[in-house]
């Protein structure tokens, strides 16, 4: 009879994670997957020379035990691009964080060749502090951006 209610419980308590999985409670939800955006305008001046990426194609909010790791995957016009990163902008009143995928270009001018070489994917490690006003996360390219929210 123990072992019958035993398996019952069991059961029962393994039932119920499947629920907690897709609820609001379980942290790795907290941000659903990148869709395209609208770009977000902010009145600062750049003071980062880099230009921005022309394409942003993937973006991903990873939550780790100290906070949010955002990967973002961009592709550009030729080879040889270099110096990629997310460089923050000021947190909107609205809970936006705005990230531009900054990225340097070649010396010199570099051949087109396929997609998959031209792609480049930069990560950037966000603090349970700095998300705690955060709605959601936009990375930004020249031509098009990518959101994730909560």
């Amino acid at each position: 009879m123990i072992r019958k209610a035993t398996a019952v419980c069991l059961l029962l308590t393994l039932a119920a994670c499947g629920g907690l999985r897709d609820s609001r409670l379980n942290p790795f939800n907290w941000f659903g997957r990148s869709e395209p955006a609208e770009k977000v305008v902010i009145d600062e001046k750049p003071q980062d020379r880099r230009e921005r990426v022309q394409t942003v194609l993937d973006m991903k909010v990873e939550q780790v035990s100290s906070g949010a790791i955002v990967r973002a995957t961009g592709l550009t016009p030729t080879q040889g691009w270099w110096e990629a990163e997310l460089v923050a902008q000021p947190v909107t009143q609205d809970g936006v964080l705005v990230l531009d995928f900054r990225i340097s270009p070649p010396f010199e001018d570099k051949a087109v060749n396929t997609q998959r070489s031209r792609e480049v994917t930069v990560a950037l490690h966000l603090s349970n502090i700095k998300l705690a006003n955060v709605r959601s996360i936009v990375v930004q390219g020249a031509n098009d951006a990518r959101s994730a929210g909560r």
